[in-house]
């Protein structure tokens, strides 16, 4: 299964979001830090849910975080998280 796979799986059993995309946005930081051939290394993340609702943005930031833990510490370089509202 694909990072991107996995993010969007661990996001959807947590939150069961109203709205979610997970974009790998790896090729737009080729020649950055972190950049691996073959991406799933930068993701973008837009998330719609209930139980994000009322939050903090930073407490969001952190449930979104806490949920992709093991991603973050495997290999994940970089996170955008978005919160919208739908």
């Amino acid at each position: 299964m694909s990072v991107r796979d996995q993010i969007a799986e661990k996001l959807l059993v947590k939150f069961t979001p109203s709205h979610l995309e997970v974009i790998d946005e790896s090729e737009k930081h080729r020649g950055h830090g972190g950049y691996r051939e073959g991406g799933e290394s930068h993701f973008r993340v837009r998330i719609a849910s209930a139980q994000l609702t009322g939050m903090s943005r930073v407490a969001q930031h952190r449930a979104v975080m806490g949920a992709l833990d093991a991603e973050l510490k495997g290999g994940v370089h970089a996170l955008a998280i978005e919160v919208v509202s739908r």
